[in-house]
């Protein structure tokens, strides 16, 4: 399991959109936004399309993960 995203509004937003536009391959898009950004060196949206592949990978898992109360 990769680490836990780091969430703010806009990755889950962007993680939002990604899964209602490209459905199961929402992950394969946001991983070729993240290359595209490194390609660039655009390290901050590199980072940004990171979170959001792991946010939507997170998303896919079924049942909880990490420490449930």
């Amino acid at each position: 399991m990769p680490p836990l995203p780091y969430l703010d509004g806009r990755s889950v937003s962007d993680a939002d959109q990604l899964i209602a536009a490209f459905g199961a391959h929402a992950c394969a898009e946001a991983s070729a936004r993240a290359d595209r950004s490194r390609d660039l060196g655009n390290h901050v949206r590199f980072c940004h399309w990171r979170q959001v592949e792991r946010l939507i990978e997170l998303l896919s898992v079924p049942g909880a993960v990490g420490t449930v109360h």
